[in-house]
């Protein structure tokens, strides 16, 4: 039951994550509905991913993987995205607010490494 929660709790965060980077580029400026997406994102990879972490320490240690390594800067990534756009929705510039996208769609498309790489894991087991 735990896998399916986590299973379900990380494709929320895809959904919630890949809606808000792409309606973020679609109206071309950073709004506040787009911060509430990226922190349900967030919200979500980091429940969905404490559930797998709890799963996998019930499974023989074998060292840490290229996955967990992943996973981990994916978050510490999201994070730092949502507090970047907080600033720049609320103090930065109108071109910042603008240009913001770019940065969106690196860490979404640095986020979707972990994803599918837990995919590819879980489909091994």
């Amino acid at each position: 039951m735990q896998l399916v929660l986590a299973i379900v709790t990380i494709t929320l965060a895809l959904v919630f994550y890949t809606i808000g980077v792409f309606a973020e580029r679609r109206a071309g400026e950073l709004k506040l509905k787009h911060l509430g997406l990226f922190a349900l994102g967030l919200v979500f990879d980091t429940t969905g991913t404490t559930i797998m972490s709890g799963i996998a320490k019930t499974e023989p240690v074998t060292g840490i993987t290229l996955h967990q390594i992943t996973g981990v800067l994916a978050i510490l990534l999201m994070a730092f995205h949502l507090i970047w756009g907080i600033y720049v929705y609320f103090k930065g510039s109108s071109q910042a607010k603008h240009t913001f996208h770019r940065f969106s769609l690196v860490v979404w498309l640095f986020w979707l490494v972990p994803y599918i790489a837990g995919m590819v894991v879980g489909m091994k087991h």
